[in-house]
């Protein structure tokens, strides 16, 4: 789908994101037991948290399974967290059948080939600057941002600033 992406950000009503890779780093250590951990981005994770006090829906969509990760993006007031998303078309039909969208109005960013399929079906698709090959040549727009540096800051805020939103109200200057 050819889309103009600056015109295309004022359809969008709801984000969805993958984390590794994209809301932290695709490198990550393991603790002592085996678990992941993860590294996230502060200013993500202000973007986030705006965009659900203006009412955006956001969804969280990932393979991962640590509880590291749940209460990271609940903190964040993210109500739609989908950990172990093997096949992540199935939670983000569930995201937008919930929230009443068309996969039109949703901005989806992900990094690697399971997010493919879900990419196609996003209204805008969207990926960091390390993004796998095969996602960067599905993706309307690729960041100039790596996975874990602060992409999702930088779509969220393309959003929030085509809409007229951005650092509009006393929201924007808190947590």
């Amino acid at each position: 789908m050819d889309i103009n992406f600056k015109e295309y950000l004022q359809k969008i009503k709801a984000f969805a994101f993958d984390v590794d890779g994209v809301l932290s780093s695709d490198c990550i250590p393991l603790s002592e037991s085996g678990d992941p951990m993860r590294m996230v981005n502060i200013k993500d994770g202000y973007a986030l948290n705006l965009a659900v006090k203006l009412g955006y829906p956001v969804a969280i969509i990932t393979g991962g399974r640590t509880e590291a990760v749940r209460r990271r993006f609940a903190a964040l007031g993210i109500k739609e967290i989908y950990l172990g998303a093997h096949t992540k078309t199935v939670q983000f039909g569930e995201f937008i059948g919930k929230y009443g969208l068309t996969a039109e109005e949703v901005l989806y960013m992900g990094d690697d080939i399971p997010d493919y399929d879900v990419m196609r079906m996003a209204g805008l698709a969207t990926c960091p600057a390390d993004a796998a090959p095969e996602i960067k040549a599905i993706a309307h727009y690729v960041s100039d941002r790596r996975g874990g540096m602060g992409c999702g800051r930088d779509v969220i805020e393309q959003v929030l600033k085509a809409q007229g939103r951005w650092m509009a109200d006393r929201e924007a200057f808190g947590w």
